[in-house]
């Protein structure tokens, strides 16, 4: 039986978990608080289209007690992982997997990019601070992994699903490896989509096209992306920093398949959604903008691409985490987006 564990139990970990749960994995879960006893004392419940469904699977806040894995899905805001990497040790083998189900430009994304750029093979500095997670885990293992659905914790050990079910997956040098075709089959099997993707780092650069715009546009504004795409002066400020963003993701070896006025579009025809950077803010959590917005820059940096609409709206939704007590403005990640970089070495 494939053993998977899931750290970081949230609202997009638990669907995973029910999912691979259901196809006859294995699975334990890496939680935390009330959530971890709701789910302890009483199961994982998830709830979609008004069916409720409860599992009961081994989880606790130390990963010691799950033991060696063959996969470790992250399932964390990508700005708390490189400070616990310690705490994955006991769940890896020689050949364990780690599928980074984080947004952003992930840690490993250079790793056999061969984009023929000095970042090749280098970690991207915001996002993975002295390369803590690729020297700890080893990019070898990383498996990639876009998340679409949208799902919410409506109380602790109770998973609401909102909308989608794919989840693409690839490996960092395009092959179809038995490793990602085994997750992929799991994951179908357990009622999601799972492609497997030759070219995964284009489809992060189109998800993240609307997490590096309509997320902090939402976050300083608190509208919903019907909102932002309905506003002119809004939707051409959404229209700047996408067409930004495309010019560096093209320099970092992507492909756009879309337009992005189709891309706008897309966001703009979500009715009433509001992107998990303003949850963070009413929520009152820590903004996740260096994954999102920062590691843009930094490659726009280093790849020598001007992003003026960019640095603008990065600037205002920093001041206003700082501000808020959300999120905690870091000197090497200042110097990263001012061009002040220090390259990244082994």
């Amino acid at each position: 039986m494939t053993r998977i564990c899931i750290f970081g139990a949230g609202a997009i970990g638990g669907f995973m978990a029910h999912a691979l749960h259901k196809a006859g994995a294995e699975v334990s879960l890496v939680a935390r608080g009330a959530h971890l006893k709701a789910i302890q004392d009483n199961g994982l419940t998830f709830i979609k289209d008004g069916e409720r469904n409860t599992i009961r699977v081994k989880a606790s806040d130390n990963p010691a007690d799950l033991g060696p894995q063959d996969y470790v899905i992250i399932a964390l805001k990508a700005h708390s992982v490189p400070a616990i990497v310690d705490q994955f040790k006991p769940l890896l083998t020689k050949d364990t997997a780690i599928v980074s189900a984080v947004n952003g430009i992930p840690w490993w994304y250079f790793h056999k990019a061969d984009t023929g750029s000095d970042m090749d093979d280098k970690w991207v500095e915001t996002v993975d601070p002295k390369g803590v997670q690729w020297n700890a885990f080893g990019p070898e293992r990383a498996i990639g992994c876009v998340v679409y659905p949208a799902c919410e914790i409506l109380e602790p050990g109770v998973v609401n699903h909102k909308s989608g079910d794919r989840f693409t997956l690839g490996e960092p040098d395009g092959t179809r490896s038995d490793r990602a075709m085994l997750l992929s089959k799991l994951m179908r099997d357990g009622g999601l989509r799972a492609p497997v993707k030759p070219r995964i780092r284009d489809e992060l650069w189109i998800k993240l096209w609307g997490n590096c715009s309509f997320n902090p546009v939402s976050a300083l504004t608190g509208a919903s992306l019907d909102l932002i795409g309905a506003d002119p002066a809004c939707r051409t400020v959404i229209r700047d920093a996408m067409e930004e963003c495309r010019r560096v993701g093209q320099r970092a070896g992507a492909r756009f398949t879309i337009g992005v006025e189709r891309r706008i579009q897309g966001g703009a025809d979500i009715i009433g959604h509001k992107p998990s950077t303003r949850h963070d803010v009413e929520q009152n959590r820590p903004m996740e903008l260096d994954a999102l917005v920062c590691t843009v820059l930094e490659l726009a940096r280093r790849l020598d691409v001007p992003t003026p609409t960019l640095d603008t709206i990065a600037a205002l939704v920093r001041m206003q985490g700082q501000v808020l007590g959300l999120y905690q403005r870091r000197p090497d990640v200042e110097a990263q987006i001012t061009g002040e970089y220090i390259p990244a070495t082994d």
